[in-house]
């Protein structure tokens, strides 16, 4: 054994089969891919807070994710051991709406594709996948939902509003009634005529009647 073959080594060869140039594109098209994704989001975001650091963590998992595979790809040793790497990594970060899924997946297999080096597969398919979001993301509803909480004192006056309230919105659905000793509370689904809520104000006014609420309604919270 010469001095030169204690110095040979696999890792030592890995290196000189290293592309700088290829790994500088593939970085450069998920960075752009991942930024795509990123104004995506931020157009499409519809819940009730926006987290600047999930976005930003959209970006950065489809560089990551791309520098993985292109490493799994260049070394079947290294992909085994990556696996048992990556096996004990636990993620704790809580979802809090369905569609932040739908953009984790696409950030990841972005990454993937790209660090498989089929990077106008992954042009094309997140070209598609944003304008199919950027459509159904920007339909205008044209009739809101709300939910009218109403609290009356007998059933006369129940009645009483209930007849109001056909005569002044589009139409509503009972979903809820709660009758106890302190009255009647009523939970009904309304769409109004014209965005008029002043029927609110009457209803308030009749006899009988306490407090009455009027909340809209997207079918995920209410505000």
């Amino acid at each position: 054994m010469t001095f030169n073959d204690i110095f040979r080594s696999s890792f030592l060869e890995n290196v000189t089969e290293f592309s700088a140039i290829d790994t500088l594109i593939g970085m450069v098209f998920a960075a752009v891919i991942g930024l795509f994704i990123f104004s995506v989001y931020q157009k499409t975001f519809y819940g009730v807070m926006y987290s600047s650091g999930f976005a930003l963590a959209l970006v950065g998992l489809c560089l990551v994710t791309t520098l993985v595979i292109m490493a799994v790809t260049s070394n079947v040793v290294l992909s085994l051991g990556m696996v048992g790497a990556l096996s004990i990594v636990r993620f704790r970060a809580a979802i809090k709406e369905p569609m932040e899924i739908v953009y984790l997946f696409w950030a990841i297999a972005t990454g993937i594709v790209i660090g498989a080096g089929m990077i106008p597969l992954a042009v094309i398919g997140s070209a598609i996948i944003g304008v199919i979001l950027l459509l159904f993301a920007n339909r205008k509803v044209h009739e809101n939902p709300y939910i009218l909480i109403l609290n009356c004192s007998d059933e006369e006056a129940e009645e009483a509003a209930l007849g109001l309230i056909g005569k002044e919105v589009k139409r509503f659905a009972v979903k809820s009634k709660t009758v106890n000793s302190g009255g009647i509370e009523l939970t009904a689904e309304i769409r109004l005529k014209d965005a008029a809520t002043g029927f609110v104000n009457r209803l308030e006014e009749m006899e009988s009647i306490g407090e009455v609420t009027l909340v809209s309604y997207n079918g995920e919270y209410m505000s």
